[in-house]
């Protein structure tokens, strides 16, 4: 299998503009804060022979003159959209892609190797999160069916089940189920973890 390319949305760090709703329950340079550190573990924890790893970024202009990224790791522009549109066009990237969110403190090494593996035997697979949304999405080799992630309910519980009917045929497995933190209830569960 060709080796992959891992695509983490990251969004600038800067207070008021970045995690809005936990910034609503904690405060908004805690929650920069805590976004900032939560990107650099997560990257640091990610790395591995077996994959690439990409940064999209949002803002893109601010995005790719930002020092808050490892200079070692490729950035591309998230482009314009919602969130769907923003993400078919990273999924456009030469397969096998798997993109992940920046927010989800338990995601590991063993986590996306479960993906990889899964998208050698189908044609996209998710990892679902708690909220009935997902933290992974990723397609193999074959390119994004059209209208791929068009008209989904984005944070709510609809989010997998409206993404997954994006898909028409294709063949889709799930891997783990994960927790992101968009709230101070969601970071209060996941330092208890």
């Amino acid at each position: 299998m060709i080796r992959p390319t891992v695509v983490v949305m990251v969004k600038v760090p800067r207070p008021g503009r970045v995690k809005t709703r936990l910034a609503r329950g904690i405060g908004a340079v805690p929650a920069a804060w805590w976004y900032r550190h939560q990107v650099a573990r997560l990257l640091r924890r990610l790395r591995d022979p077996r994959w690439r790893i990409v940064l999209a970024v949002s803002p893109d202009a601010e995005g790719l003159a930002a020092r808050a990224w490892p200079a070692d790791l490729p950035c591309m522009g998230q482009g314009g959209g919602d969130l769907g549109a923003r993400m078919a066009r990273l999924l456009s990237l030469p397969g096998p892609v798997i993109v992940i969110g920046s927010d989800i403190p338990g995601v590991t090494r063993a986590h996306l190797a479960r993906a990889v593996r899964t998208l050698a035997r189908q044609d996209a697979v998710f990892g679902p999160a708690l909220d009935g949304g997902y933290w992974l999405i990723g397609l193999g080799p074959r390119p994004a069916p059209p209208g791929i992630l068009r008209g989904v309910r984005w944070s709510g519980p609809h989010a997998l089940a409206d993404s997954l009917a994006t898909l028409g045929d294709r063949r889709v497995g799930l891997v783990d189920t994960l927790g992101d933190v968009d709230s101070a209830a969601d970071l209060a569960r996941a330092i208890s973890a």
